[in-house]
């Protein structure tokens, strides 16, 4: 996409309108922002976005049909930067963005849109805020806003996140039984838009059972989730699941297992260039030798 079209266009019509740049930056963002964006350095989130086309008077795809990319899909965009903030941990900019569009009718009027909010109104409470029942409450009403006789995708999807969060707590049982009811609504789905769905709760449920020690169950869960993963040629969590396998057989004790599937870890995250864990896996791969 062209930013500085887009850019342009926003000074062009700021300037027509007679605001200055703090004019146009009060309560969306900050001048500096502002500045940025319209010498298209770059690109705001879409609610960011939204509030200066309102402020300018247009809507908000009057910028995007000037860029070089078809008009954007304003719920689209804004449902992908949070799951990019999920995917980054980034929990103040999910806060950031709900809070923004709770006061967009594009969300507020729609159920399915507004249930977006509602579920990661939830991860925020829990992860800045800190409030879990509340953060629980409010995946519980994202689900029952749009729930039918057959479980959706994104229904699904934030009851994994509510199985996470009783996960991070050590409330183990109960996240067991969040997850599998999850992997159950799955099964009534022919179709994934996303397919990383089942290797994520199957990742998620196989360390909810290593939380009450059951490490066959867990071990085994990692392994479907794997041949999941290669059977649609995918390598999200490919290195965390081997990874988990080998922390699986590290708890048994029975470390020329736990060395083995460690290293495979070592060599996927290798592979996708990730250098995160490294230095951690390789501290337990030296363990492993010296007890060996």
């Amino acid at each position: 996409m062209d930013f500085s079209a887009i850019g342009k266009k926003i000074r062009e019509l700021r300037k027509s309108a007679g605001f200055s740049q703090k004019d146009l930056a009060k309560d969306i963002c900050t001048q500096a922002q502002i500045s940025k964006i319209e010498k298209g350095d770059v690109l705001p989130l879409a609610s960011t976005l939204y509030f200066i086309s309102q402020k300018l008077g247009v809507d908000i795809n009057y910028f995007f049909e000037h860029g070089t990319t078809p008009r954007l899909d304003y719920i689209q965009e804004v449902n992908n930067q949070l799951r990019i903030a999920r995917r980054r941990l980034d929990y103040p900019l999910i806060k950031e963005i709900v809070k923004t569009e709770e006061r967009n009718p594009l969300f507020t009027s729609n159920k399915r849109n507004y249930q977006i909010l509602l579920w990661h109104k939830g991860i925020y409470k829990y992860h800045v805020d800190q409030l879990l029942e509340e953060a629980l409450l409010y995946m519980d009403r994202a689900i029952d806003l749009t729930l039918g006789k057959v479980w959706s995708e994104k229904e699904i999807e934030i009851l994994n996140s509510k199985g996470i969060l009783l996960y991070e707590v050590g409330r183990y049982k109960e996240a067991i039984d969040v997850f599998l009811r999850a992997i159950n609504h799955l099964g009534g789905i022919i179709y994934l838009n996303d397919e990383t769905v089942r290797s994520r709760l199957l990742y998620n449920t196989a360390k909810a059972y290593t939380g009450i020690e059951d490490y066959e169950h867990s071990t085994k869960l990692c392994h479907e989730a794997i041949e999941s993963c290669l059977e649609k040629d995918q390598l999200f969590l490919l290195g965390h699941l081997h990874y988990h396998i080998g922390y699986n057989y590290e708890l048994k004790e029975q470390f020329i297992l736990a060395k083995k599937y460690m290293e495979q870890a070592l060599d996927i995250f290798r592979l996708q260039r990730d250098e995160r864990y490294n230095d951690f896996i390789r501290g337990k791969i030296t363990i492993f030798d010296t007890i060996l």
